[in-house]
C-alpha cells in the first residue's frame, strides 16, 4: 500500500460501525469535515454534533471546514451560470489557507475528508480539495466502500476513461487533458443553485 499523507471519504448510507471500522484500517485518527452542510436527514449518525461524538468515543478528532472547503459557496461569485466553479473556488485566499493547515497538520495527523457522496468522482472533495492537495505534492487515498483505498492518480485515470481518454504518461498535452476532464466532470456533478420558479406563469406557459 502507498504511504498516503491524507485520506478521503464518503459516508452515504454506510451503518455508523461500518464507517469507524473502514477509517480504522486506515490508521485515520482525524476527520476533517468538507461539507458544507454537515446533516443527514436519513442517516443522523452523520450529523456534526452525533457525529463528531461518534468520533470522540473512537478516539478521533472531529474538525469542521466546511466553510471554506464545502462544495456550496455563499458568494454569488463563485457560480457559473448557477453551477459551482471549482476553479474559481481553489483561487480564493481562504481556500488556500485551509489547504496550507491541512498540509500542515498532514505531518502530525492522519487526516482524512469527509463528505457524503459514495464515489469520489462525484464529489467535490476529489474534484475541487484532493486535486488541490495533490498538486501541491500530498499523497491522496481515496477510502472506497469495498475497503480498498484508491490513490488519487488512479481515480485521475478512471476520470480521463469517463471522458473516453487514455493519457499517455509521455503526452506532452497531459496536463491540458486532465484539467478538460476535471472541468468537463466538475460542471456534471457540482452544486447547482435552484431557479426560482417566477410568480403568475401559467403551467403551460
Amino acid at each position: 500500500m502507498p504511504a498516503f499523507d491524507l485520506f478521503s471519504i464518503g459516508h452515504s448510507n454506510v451503518p455508523a460501525g461500518r464507517f469507524l471500522a473502514m477509517l480504522q484500517d486506515a490508521g485515520v485518527n482525524a476527520i476533517a469535515d468538507v461539507r458544507s452542510v454537515p446533516f443527514s436527514r436519513f442517516f443522523p449518525w452523520f450529523s456534526q454534533k452525533a457525529l463528531a461524538a461518534l468520533l470522540k468515543d473512537a478516539g478521533i478528532v472531529y474538525d469542521l471546514t466546511g466553510d471554506t472547503l464545502g462544495g456550496r459557496p455563499r458568494d454569488e461569485n463563485l457560480y457559473r451560470d448557477g453551477v459551482a466553479d471549482y476553479e474559481a473556488m481553489a483561487m480564493q485566499p481562504e481556500f488556500r489557507r485551509s489547504l496550507d493547515r491541512l498540509n500542515d497538520s498532514a505531518a502530525r495527523w492522519r487526516i482524512c475528508l469527509l463528505c457524503a457522496e459514495r464515489e469520489p468522482l462525484d464529489c467535490h472533495r476529489c474534484l475541487l480539495v484532493a486535486r488541490r492537495l495533490a498538486e501541491r505534492g500530498l499523497i491522496v487515498g481515496h477510502i472506497l466502500h469495498d475497503g480498498t483505498i484508491e490513490p488519487h492518480a488512479a481515480t485521475e485515470q478512471r476520470l480521463l476513461a469517463l471522458e473516453g481518454d487514455v493519457c499517455d504518461l509521455f503526452d506532452a498535452r497531459q496536463h491540458e487533458r486532465l484539467a478538460a476532464a476535471y472541468r468537463h466532470r466538475a460542471r456534471a456533478v457540482a452544486f447547482r443553485q435552484k431557479v426560482p420558479t417566477p410568480r403568475g406563469v401559467a403551467e403551460n406557459g
